[in-house]
């Protein structure tokens, strides 16, 4: 499992198991091999989920997303 973290208030956002982060991972920019956040658009969801991405990583992110644009999420394994 791999726990999420919003970066700005430091509040959890849910969990995701291993396949679900490995989607994120697999979808998103990392800076660095040490890179443990992902910076989070509306758009990039709405692009993940026309790809057909599972819909209940699509869920947690929007929950986490709320009424923002963006955000960054922080995680770590648990």
């Amino acid at each position: 499992m791999v726990k999420l973290h919003d970066v700005d208030t430091n509040l959890g956002c849910g969990e995701l198991s291993d396949e679900q982060f490995q989607i994120l991972v697999d979808a998103l920019e990392e800076e660095s091999s040490t890179d443990n956040d992902y910076y989070i658009h509306v758009e990039t969801l709405d692009l993940l989920e026309s790809q057909g991405a599972e819909p209940g990583l699509i869920k947690i992110l929007r929950a986490a997303l709320g009424d923002r644009e963006d955000m960054e999420i922080r995680w770590e394994k648990s």
